[in-house]
């Protein structure tokens, strides 16, 4: 039972933390313990967000990020799952490559920006390129990872009678670390959308989330549309993620989160 009510009251205390914050900004803005250019209230900030979702020009801008955002993290998926599951199987790839691979990952994706902009132009592709860049990291070491936690005896039981690596792979290593990579998907998701709006605001090309926020930016009084496209940011990763959390509930129940949560519901 407690179990159950905790699940049904955190919706509630997000959705009060979400009031406070908001409540707290607006008397901010309206006592005016800081300037209205610098923090307009909240309410006006709110109400700018919702006026934009009748605007078409700012919702293409929207589109292109999610479209860039979407190309980037699949992109990276498509890289990291087959390469995470190479180098989970043969230790001996994995510790001719990690050097490498320890290299690569703590360059930032958008001090790489110049260069992939050389090499493929300010346009989509450079956005892409460097979504894909950041966003592949979680779902590799997730991969590799997961691919590590698999049960030795489940796979040494298919061996024995007679099944080959392929068969392995899918009967048993696939559904085993799709939990994992969903987890990386998750979090890569988060990551892709950051870049995907930090790429356009600090490169200023191509149209989008960040341009918007840009071009705000540099207006007289644009402080309200900063924060504007700034709320349009956080509620489209917010939903991204309820999303992925939505999904891995309903496609992997075998996993021992969900079978504790299925059995405390059962036991209430």
């Amino acid at each position: 039972m407690n179990g159950r009510v905790r699940r049904r009251r955190e919706p509630w205390l997000g959705l009060a933390g979400a009031l406070i914050a908001f409540g707290v900004c607006e008397i901010v803005g309206r006592a005016g313990l800081v300037r209205r250019g610098y923090l307009p209230p909240a309410s006006e900030v709110l109400a700018r967000a919702v006026e934009l979702a009748g605007d078409r020009v700012f919702l293409n801008g929207v589109g292109a990020t999610l479209r860039a955002w979407a190309l980037g993290l699949g992109l990276a998926v498509a890289i990291a799952v087959p390469l995470g599951l190479l180098l989970g199987s043969l230790p001996v790839v994995d510790s001719a490559v990690r050097v490498i691979v320890e290299f690569l990952r703590p360059l930032p994706s958008v001090a790489l920006i110049p260069l992939v902009s050389l090499l493929l132009g300010t346009g989509t592709e450079t956005e892409v390129a460097l979504i894909a860049y950041a966003s592949v990291w979680p779902v590799l070491f997730n991969t590799v990872y997961g691919l590590g936690e698999i049960d030795p005896l489940a796979k040494d039981t298919l061996r024995a009678f007679g099944f080959g690596r392929l068969s392995v792979l899918l009967r048993v290593e696939l559904p085993g670390t799709a939990p994992f990579i969903a987890a990386g998907v998750r979090i890569s998701a988060a990551v892709a959308l950051v870049l995907a709006v930090a790429t356009e605001l600090l490169s200023g090309f191509g149209q989008g989330l960040g341009i918007f926020i840009a071009q705000a930016e540099l207006a007289t009084d644009g402080t309200r549309d900063v924060l504007a496209g700034v709320v349009w940011a956080g509620t489209l990763g917010l939903v991204v993620n309820g999303a992925l959390v939505w999904g891995e509930h309903r496609l992997f129940p075998w996993t021992p989160e969900r079978q504790a949560t299925t059995a405390r519901g059962v036991g209430a």
